[in-house]
């Protein structure tokens, strides 16, 4: 069983943190390049950061740039989203999938049933 799952999600401040985890099953995740995708109530689904699958190379929409941190950890089989200064308008639900294309590519073939990340004080 092919799977990504998401926890980390929560209720958080304006300015405040939270970390996110996508924790891959029935596949080897360090094989495979990550994204992290969002996607606020009303509007369209976005990328907003991937990871290679050596995590030698790491992308970032640039509304995230900066607050945002992608990381790996293939011992655990789990990709990271470390969410610093959050604003109001992160708040979204948050997938991870994975894009077996790499992350300058646009595929992605298995996805997370999402955690949801409000901000608001």
């Amino acid at each position: 069983q092919v799977q990504l799952v998401e926890s980390g999600g929560g209720l958080v401040q304006p300015g405040g943190s939270l970390r996110l985890s996508c924790a891959a099953s029935g596949f080897a995740l360090t094989y495979y390049a990550i994204g992290w995708f969002r996607q606020a109530p009303g509007k369209e689904r976005e990328r907003i950061s991937c990871i290679s699958n050596g995590g030698g190379s790491t992308y970032y929409k640039d509304s995230v740039k900066g607050r945002f941190t992608i990381s790996r950890d293939n011992a655990k089989n789990t990709v990271y989203l470390q969410m610093n200064s959050l604003k109001p308008e992160d708040t979204a639900v948050y997938y991870c999938a994975r894009a077996y294309s790499g992350c300058t590519g646009s595929r992605t073939d298995v996805w997370g049933q999402g955690t949801p990340v409000t901000v608001s004080s």
